[in-house]
């Protein structure tokens, strides 16, 4: 089938990559072979528009078949790091060889050197994807990223956290600086806190549209200080529920307050009528974590990289 390359034009380009991913991932029995819709919207709105400043029109591309359906999608996340999301009925070896090429060819990221490095991520599945870019001179590099599963038939989790400490939903515009400091506290644990950027960047986080804010999740010191944090975003089409990020500030960890977060999580997307939760993990204290509290399933997404 012959299939029309173009770039992402306007917003409605957006809402029908959404629909698409949402289809692709009901048709792989919600494996992550592609996105889900969530990622999208954070990509977007987070990673977009507060880390590489990418533009949607400069840096997503669309396969379209001739009556106007997405058949594949080409975009990055980070700086040469680049996502493949194909439809099964249309996912051929041409096709995977013409979207790694359109990706060598305008997101690679340049060195220093003058060399070009880029690095494309496939499912452990995908032999299509994998065998292409064996043959296009890629290796497989450290760092998977572990695709955890929870089925959430009979869960009811009851957390035990210290005394005075509590876990409860976000609070308005007024905790969301509060809210940043302990994500940059988590993320950036030997960072000084003067490299600090504001929280500015929360505001568009909470643009994206699946964000909820009653799946914003904190724990919360007996002083007030916000100590530990989930976001958990809901899809009702697919019924899936993703934990994105998850962290705990340096000075409160190990008390349990990030099961505790998880916890609350699982029991508001259960109570949603979600029957599928997901997380992502690429370190062992991470596996720990998540293993710990159910998401025990997992399948691989392996990072390719290749210097042009």
């Amino acid at each position: 089938m012959n299939l029309t390359l173009r770039m992402y034009r306007n917003e409605e380009d957006y809402w029908r990559i959404r629909a698409f991913l949402r289809g692709v991932y009901l048709l792989n029995n919600r494996l992550e072979k592609s996105w889900q819709v969530y990622r999208f919207d954070y990509c977007r709105w987070h990673v977009f528009m507060n880390i590489v400043h990418y533009k949607l029109e400069e840096a997503v591309a669309i396969w379209e078949t001739a009556d106007g359906r997405v058949a594949g999608v080409v975009n990055p996340e980070g700086m040469g790091e680049i996502f493949i999301q194909a439809h099964p009925g249309y996912q051929t070896p041409e096709l995977e060889e013409e979207m790694v090429e359109f990706a060598e060819n305008n997101l690679a990221q340049p060195g220093p050197d003058g060399m070009r490095t880029l690095q494309i991520w496939a499912h452990e599945d995908d032999r299509i994807r994998r065998n292409i870019l064996q043959g296009r001179g890629y290796k497989k590099s450290e760092w998977p990223e572990f695709q955890r599963r929870h089925p959430l038939s009979n869960i009811d989790y009851k957390p035990t956290i210290p005394p005075g400490y509590s876990v409860r939903s976000l609070g308005d515009k007024e905790e969301l600086p509060a809210r940043s400091m302990v994500s940059w506290r988590a993320f950036h644990p030997d960072a000084p806190d003067n490299d600090y950027e504001g929280w500015d960047w929360y505001s568009n986080v909470q643009r994206a549209p699946l964000y909820r804010r009653d799946l914003d999740i904190v724990a919360v010191a007996p002083e007030g200080e916000l100590a530990s944090f989930c976001t958990v975003w809901f899809d009702d089409v697919t019924r899936t529920g993703a934990f994105e990020p998850v962290g705990t500030a340096p000075t409160y960890q190990k008390m349990g307050l990030g099961k505790a977060v998880l916890a609350e999580g699982l029991n508001r997307l259960k109570h949603l009528g979600a029957t599928l939760a997901t997380v992502s993990s690429f370190t062992p204290p991470a596996h720990a974590l998540y293993s710990s509290m159910g998401f025990n399933e997992y399948s691989l997404l392996e990072p390719w990289k290749v210097e042009l």
